[in-house]
């Protein structure tokens, strides 16, 4: 009997283990994932068709890299672009007559993409002509979806858009029906498809970035709760994705927002601020994914739905894949580019007596940015000196923004396409690609408030560092936010000279630069202020009529003083100047003089501040007593 009693416990769990085994079974049934489905996405490709300088991306390795994916996928896939495909190589210089960008997108095989506001750049009509030339073609193309920026300011002169929109067409989403496939045993019911919701956003900031659209911006959020509400109650969607040109930094930023107060989005492809996430963020239930600019990656990512009461998403897997050396070319996408490339030659370059593979100049080594900007700088002086001849006023300060310059100087050949590559944005009042360059008069304290510009809110603003000739500025990083130059100089390589606060001043930017300059007033708050001038130093409205042509009447393009600059020194090199220096120092006195006016105010804040500090603490120590007063009183003696 003993020994029997002994075995029941061994039995009873025994007993309780089996039972357990068909509710194991059951609990892990009810955590399978389903409906899995594979993104490929990219963001902010700008019209990178070939391998860069680093011998990185290009759409002929991307479109081999897709096949690729595509065969060893074991679950439905789906491919997509979240905007920016183009402007940035000198492809796009055909965008509006041969819309090279969407017939690779379609060749490549994408489902969908959307406008970023580089699609912008050759303003309304550009963008016209673009969609109908693409829809021409009768190639295959992928479907455009944009919900929040299709409207614009006055419709009586975008007829032609809005028809383009209507004809191409762009629609606020789509939705993509998928064969449904996934790895043998996975549930699948009785679907035969996955139905893909699929809508587009441009940010805010990219809408200030499009400062030629002439669209009317509508909030991401605003609209994103409209579109998302529309395909829940007609679509029913397995998943809905948004492209959103609107961006991520540091973790948060605009998509973050979308995220949070959005319910419903499965998936945000997040383009714009060429963010890297190397693994997804998540908030509300939502992924936001990024894979980088420039077709460097392309992003693969892997999702399904939980087999339980409320379907929750679930990330299977996410993977940055290099686009490097080790994928072949396609040879179908190399042949397309070898057919635009030609295009280019004859339709733009001949006008400039170029070729696309010209060697221009040669560079001994790689250089910065900070000196590729120096090199512009002076190349836009020592062109438009040699265009005026003797007619020439001298400029001041030839000023190339962070956000113009597309890539360095390296090492090796500089040719034609490179050139081109380095500033590469925009097109001017003529229609024609790149921005050109404009002539304008700042006031000496306008252009000292310009170089405080790039000491204090390129720091919050990357894109408004400043490069370039003609001047120079020191700063302490560790001053006051708005008052951190304490010197600054003309220089022209061998003298310097000082900047007179009302005197006016000759300064030549690109086009996009100039218009940018109004910003500068909101962004530091009201403190600073940069307005350009003519030369009787009135305030300049319209920037195009500021334009610098050469002698033929064409605008003279950032891009060509760059290129014929390089070409006729042979060689690139340091300019004869670096523009700026930091300072670093926490030397009180070097904190707080020159004392400008951020610094004054601060100062006075701090030493009020301190006074009542003081007096708090002197009536903490030494109160006051309650003191009768003692006049006419004599003590009792009794």
């Amino acid at each position: 009997m003993k020994r029997h009693f002994r075995l029941c416990p061994l039995v009873l769990a025994l007993l309780l283990i089996f039972s357990s085994i068909p509710e194991a079974i059951r609990a892990a049934e009810s955590t399978a994932v389903f409906d899995s489905l594979t993104i490929l996405f990219t963001h902010d490709t700008h019209d990178h068709f070939l391998p860069d300088a680093t011998d990185t991306g290009g759409y002929t390795r991307l479109a081999a890299l897709l096949k690729e994916q595509r065969e060893a996928a074991v679950h439905t896939t789906i491919t997509l672009d979240a905007g920016d495909f183009s402007m940035g190589s000198l492809f796009q210089t055909v965008y509006t007559s041969d819309a090279p960008e969407l017939r690779a997108l379609g060749a490549m095989g994408y489902d969908a993409t959307t406008l970023g506001n580089h699609e912008f750049d050759y303003r309304q009509q550009g963008l016209a002509d673009m969609l109908n030339a693409a829809k021409e073609s009768g190639a295959p193309l992928p479907a455009i979806v944009q919900a929040n920026y299709t409207t614009p300011e006055n419709p009586e002169t975008a007829v032609s858009l809005l028809n383009a929109f209507e004809n191409y067409p762009v629609t606020p989403y789509t939705v993509i029906e998928k064969p449904y496939v996934d790895v043998p045993g996975a549930h699948t019911g009785d679907k035969d498809t996955l139905r893909i919701a699929v809508f587009g956003l441009m940010g805010l900031d990219s809408h200030e970035c499009a400062p030629m659209s002439g669209m009317v911006y509508e909030s991401i959020i605003d609209a994103a709760k409209r579109v998302v509400a529309e395909i829940q109650s007609k679509e029913d969607p397995d998943y809905i994705i948004c492209l959103s040109h609107a961006g991520t930094e540091d973790g948060r930023g605009e998509d973050y927002e979308l995220a949070k107060a959005v319910d419903g989005i499965d998936v945000i492809i997040s383009g714009h601020t060429h963010t890297t996430l190397s693994e997804p963020i998540e908030v509300n239930e939502t992924l936001i994914v990024s894979c980088g600019p420039y077709t460097k990656n392309l992003g693969v990512l892997t999702v399904g739905h939980e087999n339980s009461s409320d379907g929750a998403l679930v990330m299977r897997s996410y993977q940055l894949v290099p686009i490097d050396s080790s994928i072949p070319a396609d040879p179908d996408m190399t042949a397309m580019t070898e057919t635009f490339k030609g295009a280019v030659e004859r339709n733009y370059l001949s006008a400039y007596g170029l070729g696309y593979d010209d060697v221009l100049s040669v560079s001994q080594g790689d250089l910065s940015i900070e000196l590729t900007g120096g090199i512009i700088g002076q190349a836009y002086i020592d062109t438009v000196r040699a265009l005026e001849g003797d007619a020439y006023v001298p400029i001041a300060f030839a000023v190339a923004p962070d956000g113009v310059i597309r890539d360095h100087i390296r090492a090796g050949d500089i040719t034609t396409a490179d050139a081109f590559d380095i500033l590469s944005l925009g097109s001017g009042s003529d229609g024609s690609p790149g921005y050109p360059l404009v002539s304008v008069y700042l006031t000496g304290k306008d252009l000292k408030n310009a170089f405080e510009v790039d000491a204090s809110i390129s720091q919050i603003m990357p894109a408004a560092e400043l490069f370039g000739a003609g001047a120079n500025w020191h700063y302490n990083p560790h001053r006051m936010f708005l008052d951190r130059v304490t010197s600054c100089t003309l220089w022209d390589g061998e003298n310097a000279t000082a900047i007179e606060d009302d005197q006016l001043y000759r300064v030549v930017a690109d086009l996009y630069s100039g218009q940018m300059l109004g910003t500068v007033e909101s962004k530091s708050l009201g403190l600073l202020t940069v307005t350009p001038r003519d030369e009787n130093g009135v305030p300049v409205t319209d920037l195009e009529s500021r334009i610098i042509h050469d002698r033929n009447g064409k605008e003279l393009k950032a891009w060509f003083a760059l290129a014929s600059h390089l070409k006729e020194r042979g060689t690139a090199g340091p300019p004869g100047a670096v523009s700026k220096y930091a300072w670093p120092s926490w030397n009180p006195l070097k904190l707080l003089f020159p004392m400008g006016l951020p610094t004054l105010v601060a100062s006075l804040i701090g030493l009020a501040v301190i006074v009542l500090v003081i007096l708090l603490i002197r009536r903490i120590i030494h109160p006051r007593k309650n003191r009768r007063s003692t006049k006419g009183y004599r003590p009792y003696r009794g």
